[in-house]
């Protein structure tokens, strides 16, 4: 199981590192294409991925895509009504073939995969966003790999046994701290072409830190749906992972923090 997990996680890793390398448009393509997968794993768990709800979130999902890609922002807030309406119309019209959780879900799913992921695109089109956009997985996937590794030499305290029951603090505390350093050491290399930045090793140990934390949270919620709906795994996409979500959980919840310290920081 370790050698499939690994040759997995080459190929992921290859593949996201040339998509934030190339950006643009097939990094907004790949992110398209990973959030209509990871909504159809979510909307599975209730059994909507094939139903009316479920084919709606997936057109609004291209759409949002759209309205990203031309710049149309002003009109996202509508967009989401629109999505709303269409969502009752679909429920009020067919009822009572679907329950008012599935409904919710479906909406709810919009949010949390694909305009949580778009995140990861609209910082890589910031100011210095292409060194920026690395702190969404140095926050995301090397907080996982370094709170395993300690987790796995010193972990002693449970800190959340009902949805993790192998994480540890002394786990999360060595993602947070591994985070850092992974930031600051990234920063240390790349500070020459940092212009937009003051001070930016320190900044990129406080994005490293702040990353983790969030990152940790997102792979618990989403434990936690999964344990409300008695699911081991959200897909089998990835050998050795699960599907999309299992994969990109934290990276979905990191990806709109760090964009949004980002902003903060540049203009300080």
């Amino acid at each position: 199981m370790f050698w499939v997990r690994f040759r997995s996680s080459c190929v992921i890793v290859v593949l996201s590192v040339l998509s934030l390398v190339l950006g643009g448009h097939v990094l907004w393509g790949v992110l398209l294409a990973v959030s209509l997968i990871g909504m159809m794993e979510l909307y599975r768990v209730l059994n909507v991925h094939r139903a009316a709800p479920g084919i709606t979130g997936y057109f609004a999902c291209a759409v949002y895509f759209i309205l990203l890609l031309f710049g149309w922002k002003t009109w996202i807030v509508a967009f989401l009504i629109a999505f709303f309406l269409c969502l009752m119309f679909c429920y009020v019209i067919t009822f009572p073939k679907y329950r008012s959780e599935q409904i919710t879900l479906v909406f709810f799913g919009l949010f949390y995969v694909p305009v949580m992921l778009s995140y990861v695109w609209q910082l890589r089109g910031m100011e210095s966003g292409e060194y920026l956009v690395w702190m969404i997985f140095i926050g995301s996937w090397g907080s996982d790999t370094c709170a395993y590794l300690v987790g796995r030499k010193f972990g002693r305290h449970k800190i959340v046994p009902k949805l993790s029951p192998k994480k540890s603090v002394e786990g999360c505390v060595g993602g947070v701290l591994g985070a850092a350093v992974l930031g600051a050491v990234f920063a240390a290399v790349f500070s020459g072409q940092m212009e937009v930045l003051k001070q930016p090793v320190l900044v990129y140990a406080m994005l490293g830190a702040v990353s983790s934390v969030i990152s940790q949270l997102g792979d618990w919620a989403a434990s936690a749906i999964k344990r409300n709906y008695d699911v081991k795994d959200y897909g089998t996409l990835i050998p050795g992972h699960g599907g999309i979500m299992d994969r990109f959980d934290s990276v979905i919840i990191t990806a709109p923090v760090i964009y949004y310290i980002a902003q903060i920081v540049a203009n300080v």
